[in-house]
């Protein structure tokens, strides 16, 4: 098993440095998250032949590996152009990959259109079903890519995304049944994704490829006071939040102990993006804490 930081809260870091900044923090293993040198949002990659070849240098001079690349594109959209526009980023994304011998690409299952162009102007009720078939145009377009250049892309159900639970994200990767489409577990999703979060990782383990490690509020549960919104109830914000573990309400016994049960042996990473004012000593106490649960519970066999 992998234990990787993703550095999005050091991202003002050069790309070289990251690697230097990584083995100091503890970490063997980068989650490169997006930014706006390598692979950004919604855009074409900016990861130049001369950027990512010091990326790799810097990364090799400190004894880091690249555990996962995650582009964002919206591949789920519902307006063909913005789909084919991201299809043809992804297919560049995956070029990246194959330079840095990243061999699992993470990322989500998409919130549909950008939001100047209103998918509920357009589909009203069927919106979710409209960014399903896109979703799925994409895949029939990816998936290939994937599967020839060897590489395994690991998706999410996110808040606001077109699919939000982990039920129905188990079953529709299930039925494509490729070796090439994993799934991704984000516990501070986890209250969004279903209510049994030793069931939701059972069922999802055959396909488990990706974990990612942050604490969260169970919104369902709370008063609402722990956060204000307006207007009060309202079902279309998704708050979550990326705490480190213990600041908020995950049963992390019950996580670290079921990722063992199951035999995970994926990649595990860091994803606190709460504290960017003390970004190393989160950092720091997440890959102790973190190391200290998987040798607990013997998760991927106690990896170090």
């Amino acid at each position: 098993m992998k234990i990787a930081l993703d550095p999005y809260m050091i991202r003002h870091l050069p790309l070289p440095e990251l690697g230097r900044a990584t083995a100091e923090l503890g970490y063997d293993q980068i989650e490169l998250s997006p930014r706006a040198d390598f692979l950004d949002w919604w855009i074409m990659p900016r990861a130049t032949k001369e950027r990512m070849a010091s990326f790799k240098k810097a990364m090799k001079d400190h004894g880091v590996g690249l555990a996962t690349l995650q582009p964002m594109y919206r591949w789920a959209s519902p307006f063909e152009d913005e789909r084919q526009w991201a299809v043809r980023c992804w297919k560049k994304a995956i070029e990246v990959a194959v330079e840095m011998d990243c061999q699992l690409m993470i990322s989500e299952f998409g919130r549909g259109a950008s939001p100047e162009r209103s998918v509920g102007e357009k589909a009203g009720a069927n919106a979710k079903e409209m960014c399903e078939a896109a979703w799925f145009r994409s895949m029939d377009d990816l998936l290939p890519v994937f599967e020839r250049e060897g590489i395994t892309l690991s998706v999410e159900p996110h808040p606001e995304d077109w699919i939000e639970q982990m039920q129905p994200a188990v079953d529709i990767v299930t039925n494509i049944g490729s070796k090439h489409l994993k799934l991704s577990y984000v516990a501070p999703h986890t209250f969004y994704y279903g209510d049994d979060m030793a069931g939701m990782l059972r069922v999802a383990a055959p396909l488990l490829a990706h974990v990612r490690v942050a604490d969260t509020f169970d919104h369902k549960k709370s008063s609402q006071l722990r956060y204000i919104v307006n207007p009060p109830g309202s079902s279309h914000i998704r708050v979550h939040q990326h705490l480190d573990i213990g600041q908020g309400e995950i049963d992390w016994e019950l996580f670290f102990g079921t990722l063992a049960e199951v035999g995970f042996d994926g990649v595990m990473s860091s994803c606190v993006f709460a504290w960017e004012e003390r970004a190393e000593a989160s950092s720091r106490f997440m890959r102790q804490e973190i190391q200290r649960q998987v040798e607990r519970h013997r998760v991927g066999r106690a990896a170090r």
